[in-house]
């Protein structure tokens, strides 16, 4: 199979692991010889309840026995989507109160960015300097990593940028400027989070020049730091919010929220303002809210802080520098990128799933389920602190 998989399937690098799956459950993915590993990534966030969670199974059958694709998103009244939406809002700021799916994060975004210039009329969008926000065109004109965005331009133009966490920067947000997107937690520049109500500072001079304000949980949402979303612990209530990743647990989705006056705006001058064939698909959005439906229920969201206690009480190593972020999205960063390298393909030996982020060689990416079981972080961390020691005393070998 991985010979297939790496003749047939186009890859995103030279060298992807290429584990051949046979089947996942829970905390763990297991390999076509039975090997069994512990999942530290979730999919890249996306799976916040492990693998084969039985209620967003069975909401999954019972919506397939019903109907699937009906319609174009928009135009039928569709339960899933309907009653997803609905609890959604009910556990978002009154002003964030209507909600729009698509198919991901990345179209989330797109979303995002078109309805900032339709409600301002205005073009300019800034972003951050090693911001993240999807990889198609609109995207990846937000992204602040010039390595990698450079062979597709021209991009969308218009765009400028400033620095997470500075404030003299935010004199770029003029009466010129229709929106500033920003993570809640800045994911691949190494798990950062704003600092000096930064965020809070952002929204008010957004306010001040009438521009607005897009916030991105992709990662942080859906209970991974604590609150239901990541901005919800740094006193601030973004104009836009979009979702993706962890929201359909483990399903292909995504999504952007806003004040209806914004939304409906989409529907004239022009109509079909913005429009997708399968966003609110009814099996993915079952997913969806069964998904949302059991954070709520069982409270991982407040779970994810105690557990993130106890992997900075275990993860004590000579080789970690420091643990970024908050709750279940942790970056445990080494020295150098040669070391994170090699932590991670030990662990992957020894039966544990870590990754890397994007633009910083120097972490190694713990965003595990919200399911996951404190003897489930125990095993892991032992493996992790094991792989190090290997490093450490090869590095002394040498």
């Amino acid at each position: 199979m991985k010979q297939d998989f790496l003749k047939y399937q186009a890859q995103t690098s030279p060298y992807p692991l290429g584990m051949e799956v046979s089947h996942a459950v829970g905390s763990y993915i297991y390999d076509t010889n039975n090997k069994k590993y512990l999942d530290f990534v979730a999919g890249v966030s996306a799976c916040s309840l492990g693998h084969q969670h039985p209620r967003v199974n069975q909401a999954i059958i019972d919506q397939l026995n019903k109907y699937s694709h009906v319609m174009v998103y928009g135009e039928y009244a569709q339960h899933p989507a309907v009653e997803y939406c609905k609890l959604l809002v009910q556990n978002l700021h009154p002003s964030l109160n209507k909600v729009y799916l698509v198919n991901s994060g990345t179209e989330a975004c797109e979303g995002a960015l078109k309805l900032v210039r339709r409600v301002t009329g205005r073009s300019q969008l800034i972003s951050c300097h090693n911001a993240y926000h999807g990889n198609t065109m609109g995207s990846m004109s937000v992204m602040g990593f010039e390595e990698r965005k450079q062979v597709f331009r021209p991009l969308i133009p218009d765009v400028d940028f400033i620095t997470f966490n500075n404030e003299a920067d935010l004199e770029k947000i003029t009466t010129k400027t229709a929106g500033i997107i920003l993570e809640s937690i800045q994911g691949g520049a190494g798990f950062i989070e704003p600092k000096n109500d930064f965020l809070a500072k952002v929204k008010k001079r957004c306010e001040e020049v009438g521009a607005l304000m897009i916030i991105d949980e992709i990662q942080p949402g859906f209970g991974r730091t604590g609150k239901l979303f990541g901005y919800e612990n740094y006193n601030v209530v973004p104009d836009v919010v979009i979702i993706g990743k962890g929201m359909a647990g483990g399903m292909p989705v995504g999504g952007f929220i806003a004040n209806e006056k914004y939304m409906d705006l989409l529907t004239h001058d022009p109509k079909l303002g913005h429009i997708t064939t399968f966003g609110g698909h009814p099996v993915i959005a079952a997913a969806s809210l069964a998904t949302l439906q059991e954070i709520l229920e069982k409270d991982y969201t407040s779970q994810s802080l105690a557990k993130e206690k106890l992997f900075r009480t275990l993860l004590v190593h000579p080789l970690i520098q420091e643990i970024r972020g908050k709750g279940l999205m942790l970056a445990a960063m080494t020295k150098n990128a040669e070391i994170t390298n090699k932590v991670i393909l030990k662990c992957q030996d020894k039966g544990l799933i870590l990754f890397w982020l994007l633009f910083e060689g120097c972490a190694i990416r713990i965003t595990p389920p919200l399911t996951i079981s404190e003897e489930e972080i125990k095993e892991g961390c032992a493996i992790i602190l094991e792989a190090m020691d290997e490093v450490m005393n090869d590095a002394i070998d040498e």
